[in-house]
C-alpha cells in the first residue's frame, strides 16, 4: 500500500560563533508547526510530521552529550526514537528504507545524520542498535542467519567514488552507474563489505570518512558540495514452515546530501561559461524529481519524473518513488541572515510531504534467487552471442553496440558475484574480511595510543564530521613535510596545490616543537604566514599550501589541562570558521571579522560569512593559476552599493581578476567567481591526471575574459539641487572607482531650457513655484579627461528619475574622450515627487571601459614571477584588501560632493538675487536722475519675474502686490530705494 514520505524539520544546536554574533532568530516551533517570520513581521506556517527545536534549551554533560534543560529541546535520542527506530523496524520487516537529510550548508544535516562526539546521529545509532537487536535474538535461540554488509560512496561532480576503496578516486569519471531491470540503478564495482558488529561498522565508516577527507583536501574539493550515501545491506536467512531457506533483505540508505545555497549565491547568470562541473546539477535534479512526484501524487498522471537527470536521482529512485519506506530530514538555520535559504528549504520539504512510495517485503526462497540469477545470465549470454540482441538492433552505431555488450558483460559479472556470495557461507566471508582488516585494526590501535603521548597535527575541515580524521605525528627529532615528488619519501606526505617537494620541517626536541618553512614554501601559523622557525603551542592553527589546515595537539599541555579542569568543562577546540576568520584578519581585511563579531546587523553578518567562504577559494584559484601558468591573479574587494551605481543596497564582496601580463582587470560578482572556480578546479584535476586535453580553448577557458567585456571604470554622483531653482550646473567631477580612488574626471552640464531648447542663462525660481509648471532641461556629458590608458574605448550610462532602462552615450576612443552627449528632458507638469528627487537624490553616471588587447606584455615571466611583482598580492594564493574600499570612505566622498553642490547652488542663488536687486537700484537711480517719482509696475515685474523671496526683493514684491490691489499702475521710486 502506498504511503507518504515522512518529513521532519530540525534546527541544530547553536555554536559558539553564532552565540558571539548574537544573530536574531526568524523561526519558531510549536508542536509540529514551524513558523518563519520575515523582517517586516510577516509569518508563514508549515506543518510536518515532526518539528524539532534543537537550537536552545540544553546543557553539555560530563561526556559532552547535549541533554535537555527545556521540554522544547529535541536531543539526538528523541530524534532517533521518532525516526531512526522506525527505519530499524522496517528493516527487520524486510522493507527497503531510506533516510536523507537536506538543507543549507552549515544548517546541521551532518549533525542529525552522523553527529559528533557523544552526540551520535541517526546513522551510527541505527548501526549500533541493529547489532544489539541481532545479539538479543541470537541469545533467545533464534535459528536465523543474519548478515550485515556496509557500503559507503560519495557523489561529487556527478562522479561516484567508493569511500572504502581509495583507488576509485583515481578512476577517471568515477564508478559507473548501471541499471538492473529488477533492482534498479546500482554503482558497478562498489565495495559492499561484511561486518560482524558495530565496532566493524564504526571502523569502516571512519576509514571511508578519512579517505573522503584526504581526497577532498588533495583535490581541493569542498566536502559540503558532495553527497554521501551509507548503505546497510541487512539479510535474514531462516527456514520457513516447509523447511525451505527463505531470504529476507533490506537495504537501508542513509543519505547526507550536499549543502544547498541561497539562490543569489549560486549559478552565474550572464556568464559566458556555465559551471563545467555538475556539482549543483544533482540537487536541482532532486528538486525537479520531488516536484514531479508531488504533482503525480496530486493526480497528474502524465507528469514525467526525471530520475535519469543526475547520478543522485538515479540512486534515489527507489527511495523517492519506488520500493522503500522513506524519511526526509530538512535541516534549518534559525538565524534571520539565512531567512531566504530557510524559507526555500521549508518549501522544498513541504513539497516532499505529498510524495508516496509503495514498499513491499523483499522475501524469496534462496534457491529461487540463485536460479533467477543463473537464468538471467544464460539469457544475457545468448544475447551476446547474437551480437547484443534486440537492444543492439536499435543502436545507431558500432560504439553504442559495444557499449550495450559491455553493460551486459558487467551485469553477468554482477550476477555471478551475487550467486557466489549466496553459496559461500557467511562465516567464510567474515573470516576473509577479518583477515584483510587485521593489520588495519592493529594500526588504528597503535595510532590511538600514540595520540596520548606524541605531539601531532589533526586536520580541520569546513565539515565538522571530517575534522580530526587525518593525523600526522611529530615524534622526537625532525619530521620532513613534502609531496611525493621529493627525492626521499617525506615523513609527512601531503599532496595538492602549493605543496613543495620539501615544504617544511617540524622539530621535536625534548617536547619543544618548532616548525620551519623550506625554500619559501607557504606555511601559515595562527593566520600569519611565517618565513622563519617558530615554536608550536597546543591548539596552534597551521596551514600548509592552500588547503591543508591542521590543529597542533601537545599531549603534555593537554594532560596539564585535564588535571586542572573543572569536572564539567570541555576542552575548547578551534573551529574551521575561527581559523579562516583569523586568516582573513591577518591578510589585511580591515579587521572586518573582529569588527563584525559584536554586531547583529544582518548584512554585516552575511558579509562576514561570504568573506570566510571566499578566502580559501581565492587562495586556491591563485595557486591553480600559478600551477597551470595562466598568468592571472585574484583578489577580494569590497564594493559599496554607491560604487556599483546604486542609490541604496548592501556592500558586496566581489573578486577582481587581473591579467598579470598586460594589467587588464575585471571585477566578478561572487556567483560568477564561484562558477569559474569549479571549472578551474576541474581543469586542474585533469592536468594532474595527465589528461593531454586539460587546457581548454580560449572561449572555454575560465581564466580568460574577453578584453571587449565592459568594465566599470568608476562613477560620478551628481547632485541636481540647482535644477530645482532653475540654475544651471557646469562641473568637472572626479570619476571614482569602488575603492574611492580617482580614475579621471567627467565634464558635464545641466541647463534649464525654454520651449525652443535655448539655455536659460539667468533663471531663478523657488522650487515650490516649479510645481505644476512645465519644465525643460538638458543633461550634457561633454567628455572625460585622464582615464587610465589601458582603456581603449569608453562610454557612459545613467538612469534619471523613474527610468528603467539606462540611457547610454556613444563609445569614444582614447583616454581623453569627447562624448558630446546631450539628452533633453521635459516634464509637464512638475510633480512633488520629481522635485524631491532633484533636491535629495544623486544622479549616478557610470563610466564604462573596454580594455586594450595588448599592453606591456611580459612574456618572459611565468605566473609565480608575475605574482611576486604584484603589489596587490602579498604572496601567491594570498590577497590583500585595500582599506580605502570601505563604504565609509565612499560615503565621505559623497557627502563632500553633495555639500559642494549645495554651496554652489546657494552661491548662484545669491548671485541671481543680487543681480536683480542691482537692476532695481539702477532703475531707481535712473528715475531719480530724470526726476521721475514713479516706476511702472510692468518694468519692475520684468526685473522680478521670478517670485524671489530674498530680503529686499521679497519686500519689493509685496509693494507691487499692494499697488495692484489699490488699482495703482505705479510705485514710488523712493519706496523702491527704501526697500
Amino acid at each position: 500500500m502506498a504511503e507518504n514520505i515522512k518529513v521532519a524539520v530540525r534546527v541544530r544546536p547553536f555554536n559558539e560563533r553564532e552565540k558571539t554574533m548574537k544573530s536574531k532568530l526568524c523561526l519558531q516551533m510549536v508542536g509540529n508547526t514551524t513558523t518563519i517570520t520575515d523582517e517586516k513581521g510577516g509569518t508563514k506556517n508549515f506543518t510536518f510530521d515532526y518539528s524539532y527545536w534543537s537550537h536552545e534549551g540544553f546543557k553539555s554533560n560530563a561526556d559532552g552529550y547535549l541533554e535537555p534543560t527545556d521540554s522544547k529541546y529535541a536531543d539526538q535520542k528523541k530524534v532517533f526514537a521518532d525516526l531512526g527506530q522506525g527505519v530499524l523496524d522496517n528493516a527487520w520487516g524486510g522493507y527497503n528504507c531510506s533516510l536523507f537529510a537536506y538543507g543549507q550548508t552549515g544548517s546541521g544535516k551532518s549533525y542529525s545524520m552522523v553527529g559528533y562526539g557523544a552526540n551520535k546521529g541517526i546513522v551510527p545509532i541505527v548501526c549500533e542498535r541493529l547489532f544489539q537487536d541481532i545479539d538479543k535474538r541470537m541469545k533467545e535461540g533464534n535459528k536465523a542467519e543474519y548478515q550485515v554488509k556496509v557500503s559507503m560512496l560519495e557523489i561529487y561532480n556527478e562522479q561516484c567514488r567508493d569511500l572504502f576503496n581509495s583507488n576509485s578516486f583515481k578512476v577517471k569519471g568515477g564508478l559507473k552507474v548501471r541499471n538492473n531491470p529488477k533492482k534498479g540503478f546500482f554503482v558497478d564495482g562498489l565495495s559492499t563489505l561484511p561486518v560482524s558488529n558495530y565496532a566493524d561498522v564504526e571502523r569502516k565508516m571512519n576509514e571511508g570518512t578519512r579517505n573522503r577527507t584526504v581526497a577532498a583536501t588533495q583535490m581541493n574539493q569542498t566536502s559540503s558540495r558532495a553527497h554521501t550515501v551509507v548503505a546497510i545491506n541487512f539479510t535474514q536467512k531462516s527456514p520457513n514452515k516447509e523447511g525451505k531457506s527463505m531470504t529476507k533483505t533490506s537495504i537501508i540508505n542513509l543519505v547526507d546530501l550536499a549543502g544547498s545555497e541561497r539562490a543569489n549565491k549560486t549559478g552565474a547568470t550572464g556568464d559566458r561559461l556555465k559551471e563545467g562541473s555538475a556539482i549543483n546539477q544533482s540537487l536541482s535534479s532532486l528538486g525537479n524529481v520531488i516536484t514531479a512526484l508531488a504533482e503525480a501524487a496530486e493526480g497528474n498522471k502524465k507528469v514525467h519524473v526525471p530520475y535519469r537527470d543526475s547520478v543522485l536521482t538515479k540512486l534515489l529512485q527507489n527511495a523517492l518513488g519506488g520500493n522503500s519506506k522513506t524519511v526526509m530530514i530538512a535541516a534549518l538555520s534559525p538565524a534571520n541572515v539565512n531567512y531566504e535559504e530557510t524559507l526555500s528549504t521549508l518549501r522544498y520539504a513541504n513539497r516532499a510531504k505529498a510524495i508516496k512510495t509503495k514498499a513491499v517485503v523483499n522475501e524469496s526462497p534462496t534457491d529461487k534467487l540463485i536460479r533467477e540469477l543463473r537464468e538471467e545470465n544464460a539469457k544475457l549470454m545468448e544475447m551476446l552471442k547474437q551480437g547484443g540482441g534486440g537492444d543492439a538492433a536499435g543502436a545507431s552505431n558500432k560504439e553504442e553496440v559495444e557499449e550495450l555488450k559491455k553493460e551486459m558483460e558487467e551485469q553477468m559479472k554482477q550476477n555471478q558475484n551475487e550467486m557466489e556470495a549466496m553459496k559461500k557461507t557467511w562465516e567464510e566471508r567474515l573470516a576473509e574480511e577479518s583477515k584483510i582488516n587485521k593489520d588495519k585494526i592493529e594500526a588504528e590501535k597503535k595510532k590511538q595510543e600514540q595520540m596520548k603521548s606524541v605531539p601531532h597535527l589533526w586536520n580541520l575541515n569546513a565539515d565538522a564530521s571530517l575534522c580530526g580524521m587525518v593525523v600526522h605525528f611529530c615524534p622526537e627529532g625532525d619530521s620532513k613535510i613534502g609531496n611525493k615528488s621529493a627525492a626521499t619519501q617525506p615523513d609527512i606526505l601531503l599532496a595538492g596545490l602549493s605543496i613543495h617537494k620539501e615544504h617544511a620541517v617540524i622539530s621535536n626536541k625534548k617536547e619543544k616543537v618548532t616548525i620551519l618553512p623550506v625554500g619559501g614554501a607557504k606555511v601559515v601559523l595562527n593566520g600569519d604566514e611565517i618565513r622563519e622557525e617558530k615554536q608550536l603551542n597546543h591548539h596552534d592553527r597551521v596551514m600548509f599550501g592552500t588547503s591543508h589546515l591542521y590543529i597542533f595537539h601537545h599531549p603534555k599541555t593537554y594532560a596539564t589541562w585535564l588535571k586542572n579542569k573543572d569536572a564539567k568543562a570541555q576542552e575548547p577546540k578551534p573551529t574551521f570558521e575561527e581559523a579562516q576568520a583569523e586568516i582573513a584578519e591577518n591578510s589585511g581585511f580591515m579587521g572586518i571579522s573582529s569588527g563584525i563579531k559584536s554586531k547583529s546587523n544582518k548584512d554585516d553578518l552575511i558579509l562576514q560569512e561570504d568573506l570566510i567562504q571566499l578566502l580559501p577559494m581565492i587562495n586556491e584559484t591563485n595557486a591553480i593559476s600559478e600551477e597551470l601558468n595562466k598568468k592571472v591573479g585574484f583578489e577580494v574587494v569590497l564594493v559599496s552599493p554607491q560604487a556599483r551605481g546604486l542609490k541604496e543596497g548592501k556592500t558586496e564582496i566581489m573578486v577582481k581578476m587581473k591579467d598579470l601580463d598586460n594589467g587588464n582587470e575585471w571585477t566578478w560578482d561572487r556567483n560568477k567567481f564561484i562558477n569559474r572556480k569549479y571549472i578551474m578546479q576541474e581543469m586542474y584535476m585533469n592536468y594532474m591526471e595527465g589528461d593531454p586535453d586539460w587546457d581548454l580553448p580560449q572561449d572555454q577557458d575560465p581564466f580568460w575574459e574577453d578584453p571587449d567585456t565592459e568594465v566599470l571604470i568608476g562613477n560620478v554622483h551628481v547632485y541636481l539641487s540647482s535644477l530645482a531653482f532653475m540654475i544651471e550646473l557646469e562641473e568637472t567631477m572626479p570619476i571614482t572607482d569602488f575603492k574611492g580612488n580617482e580614475q579621471g574626471h567627467l565634464m558635464l552640464e545641466v541647463h534649464p531650457c525654454d520651449d525652443k531648447w535655448n539655455n536659460i542663462e539667468d533663471g531663478y525660481v523657488e522650487p515650490a513655484d516649479l510645481k505644476g509648471q512645465k519644465y525643460n532641461f538638458t543633461i550634457n556629458i561633454n567628455g572625460a579627461r585622464g582615464l587610465p590608458s589601458k582603456y581603449d574605448r569608453s562610454f557612459c550610462t545613467f538612469k534619471f528619475y523613474l527610468d528603467d532602462v539606462p540611457i547610454k552615450c556613444d563609445e569614444c576612443t582614447g583616454f581623453n574622450p569627447n562624448y558630446k552627449f546631450k539628452q533633453q528632458f521635459t516634464y509637464s507638469p512638475v510633480t512633488q515627487q520629481l522635485l524631491d528627487y532633484i533636491q535629495k537624490e544623486a544622479l549616478v553616471i557610470n563610466v564604462w571601459g573596454k580594455q586594450k588587447k595588448e599592453q606591456n606584455v611580459q612574456k618572459s615571466l611565468n605566473t609565480r614571477e608575475l605574482m611576486q611583482r604584484e603589489k596587490t598580492l602579498l604572496r601567491p594564493g594570498f590577497t590583500r584588501l585595500d582599506t580605502s574600499a570601505s563604504k565609509e570612505h565612499i560615503h565621505m566622498n559623497e557627502s563632500n560632493y553633495k555639500m559642494q553642490s549645495e554651496v554652489n547652488t546657494y552661491r548662484k542663488r545669491a548671485e541671481r538675487a543680487e543681480l536683480k536687486i542691482n537692476k532695481l537700484y539702477d532703475m531707481c537711480n535712473k528715475a531719480k536722475e530724470k526726476k521721475e517719482k514713479n516706476l511702472k509696475i510692468e518694468d519692475v515685474e520684468g526685473v522680478l519675474n521670478s517670485n524671489n523671496r530674498f530680503k529686499g526683493v521679497a519686500r519689493m514684491m509685496a509693494l507691487i502686490e499692494s499697488a495692484k490691489d489699490d488699482n495703482m499702475g505705479k510705485v514710488t521710486s523712493q519706496a523702491c530705494v527704501l526697500q
